[in-house]
Order: structure tokens, then C-alpha cells, then sequence
């Protein structure tokens, strides 16, 4: 039980005769769907805020001491990778985290940004059946094309040299290029659109 205590349980129940589908790990690699992340300044984050950049998003509880440990090392890659292109994001969703996120951000001295949200879209983003317990942190990477490329959660692999996977999973993110913006020609024979105000076309969120 040694390295069960270093992580907090969330029991998620629901009722019996759940699908075999359900049971089966989230697909990956996978488009990522838009997250809407809620600072304590009242502020909303979206995730496709950050397309083009290689991020990482934790899934944490604040009174979880190995969340802690990924969060510190997550601050320490940004220091590191920032400049690169490299962008981690903290999302608290345990009870009360709300009031616990600002002393976990204080505590830490986490200059990435670390919100809340509600459990419900939490579960819907990683893809997690409700009748499976989950173990935090859940720690997801996407590509700078908006795919999640990497999931990881509570007893996985992954956290048994963390530091190291979390290095190489960065490293490799960052060395593929962004996706090139395409434009379509006119059809032949039609002049293209003046360039102008009405012209603009804000950019895509994440697929």
C-alpha cells in the first residue's frame, strides 16, 4: 500500500451491467476537445488558447503529495522548455478546490496556470469510465496540432522515473513541427476577395 498513500482516491460509482467498451483505456492518440479551465481570479482559460505549443495538463488534488511532486516537476520543465514552446496547465477537481488551489499555486510557487473545474467534464475529457476508481494526477500531453499524445494516470509507468519520461515525452513533442496554415485558391476564373476587416478569420480551436 506504500505507494497507494501518495495518492488520493476518487471512487466513482455507478450502476452495474456498464458496457465492456467503457472498461477499455482511453484512445490515444486522440483529438483533443476544448476544456474550459476557471482561475481563482474569476478568469477562463481554454485549452485550444494554446495551440501550437507542446502542453502538459494535470489533472490534480490539491491535498494529493504526488500531484505535488508533478506540478513542482512540471514547473521546473517550464523553466526549461518554456521558451521552446513548451506549456503545462494544472486543473484542481477535488472538493473544495476552489479554496485550495491559491495555497497549492503559493505553496509550490507555480507560475503556470492551475484552475478548477467540476469532476463531470474532467472524466469526459480523459475519457474514464465512471464505474473505475481514479488515481491522480492524470497527466495528459498534447501536440502543438491539438492531440493528445500521451495519458497518464495514478499507477502508471510513467511516474516510476518521472522526471526522465516526462523529459523525453517533452523533448520529442517539441522537435515535430506545428501544423502549416493552408489556403485554398480561388476557382479559376474568380478574382480572390479583397484583403479587409471583413476578411479576417479568427483562429480554429482545438478539433
Amino acid at each position: 500500500m506504500g505507494g497507494l498513500l501518495t495518492r488520493r482516491l476518487f471512487t466513482i460509482t455507478a450502476g452495474l451491467g456498464w458496457p465492456l467498451a467503457a472498461l477499455l483505456a482511453a484512445e490515444v492518440p486522440r483529438p483533443a476537445p476544448e476544456f474550459v479551465i476557471k482561475l481563482s481570479s474569476g478568469q477562463q482559460l481554454l485549452l485550444s488558447q494554446y495551440r501550437g505549443k507542446v502542453v502538459a495538463l494535470e489533472f490534480l488534488s490539491t491535498t494529493c503529495p504526488h500531484c505535488q511532486t508533478c506540478s513542482a516537476l512540471l514547473e521546473r520543465m517550464y523553466k526549461e522548455y518554456g521558451p521552446r514552446g513548451f506549456q503545462p496547465l494544472g486543473v484542481a477537481f477535488n472538493e473544495m478546490a476552489g479554496m485550495l488551489v491559491g495555497d497549492y499555486i503559493k505553496h509550490l510557487q507555480l507560475t503556470f496556470p492551475v484552475g478548477i473545474s467540476e469532476r463531470d467534464p474532467v472524466l469526459n475529457f480523459l475519457q474514464h469510465p465512471m464505474i473505475m476508481r481514479l488515481l491522480v494526477p492524470q497527466l495528459m500531453f498534447i501536440d502543438r496540432k491539438g492531440i493528445i499524445r500521451g495519458q497518464h494516470g495514478g499507477e502508471a509507468d510513467f511516474f516510476k522515473d518521472e522526471e526522465k519520461n516526462m523529459r523525453a515525452q517533452i523533448e520529442a513533442l517539441l522537435k515535430e513541427p506545428a501544423a502549416a496554415r493552408k489556403t485554398t485558391p480561388p476557382p479559376k476564373g474568380k478574382k480572390a476577395a479583397s484583403a479587409g476587416p471583413a476578411s479576417f478569420r479568427a483562429p480554429q480551436g482545438i478539433q
